[in-house]
């Protein structure tokens, strides 16, 4: 599943139809938000979002992006309330970014592009496992967040701190102690609407929570995003860059808005 889809021309998002044909299926991840088009839904409650600092294992190059993987084997670092019924466990999160600081993120919001976009991912404790979850209708819940240029984020100082470790595809390096609560904006009012994976397999599996207020990064915090490589240690050289599915059609999907 690692190999053989990127981001570049011969095997980025136009060509993954080719393999996964779900690709053009009827509820494709990102989209393109229009807050003018979302419906308040007044019954959609608060998220709730407890992560344990403890559960945080190692950060990893998986040659798509960078992510941070998290014990799931209770329920230590939870989401729940919002749009979803039950408990979904943090399994890891990641990022999505572009060449550029003008655009990056996977959702857009009336077009609007973001640099970067971050995705904290869960899956449904109904299921036995993350494996289990991953292509269920109700499997998955990504809390995603805006990434604006800004003033310098000390909170993302740790996880930038580690890429130099895994500059490489394939490289991993322990990474303990870390906060995710410390990503999220401080306003967690939130679009959502039901989606899918935004990178192969592309599972139709995603309750999509996207998150109103953006946080900030610095354009020298993203440059750094833009160090890592796509590639591995032998092969030429390839910045990690661009590493984003563009807006996929709603296909008669309602976008909620948790407020007015």
């Amino acid at each position: 599943m690692s190999h053989g889809w990127g981001y570049a021309d011969h095997n980025g998002p136009l060509k993954w139809v080719e393999s996964f044909p779900i690709a053009n299926g009827p509820r494709q991840s990102p989209i393109d938000i229009t807050p003018k088009g979302a419906s308040y839904d007044s019954s959609l409650k608060p998220l709730k979002l407890k992560y344990d600092p403890s559960t945080s294992l190692d950060i990893l190059n998986n040659g798509h992006s960078f992510q941070v993987n998290f014990a799931d084997d209770n329920d230590s670092s939870i989401l729940t309330g919002g749009p979803i019924s039950g408990t979904y466990r943090l399994k890891q999160f990641h990022f999505h970014w572009g060449a550029s600081d003008d655009k990056g993120s996977e959702h857009t919001v009336d077009g609007k592009c973001y640099p970067a976009e971050l995705h904290l991912v869960h899956w449904n404790t109904k299921y036995p496992s993350f494996g289990e979850a991953v292509d269920k209708p109700d499997g998955l819940a990504v809390v995603g967040v805006f990434l604006e240029v800004g003033a310098e984020n000390h909170q993302l100082q740790n996880v930038l701190g580690a890429l130099d470790a895994i500059k490489s595809k394939g490289n991993q390096t322990s990474f303990k102690n870390f906060d995710p609560t410390f990503l999220l904006p401080k306003s967690l009012e939130y679009w959502t609407y039901p989606g899918s994976l935004t990178t192969p397999p592309l599972h139709e599996s995603v309750t999509w929570i996207v998150c109103k207020e953006p946080i900030n990064i610095s354009s020298a915090q993203l440059k750094k995003f833009r160090s890592l490589m796509f590639s591995a240690e032998e092969e030429d050289a390839c910045c990690m860059v661009n590493n984003y599915r563009p807006p996929q059609p709603l296909k008669g999907r309602t976008v909620r808005a948790s407020f007015k």
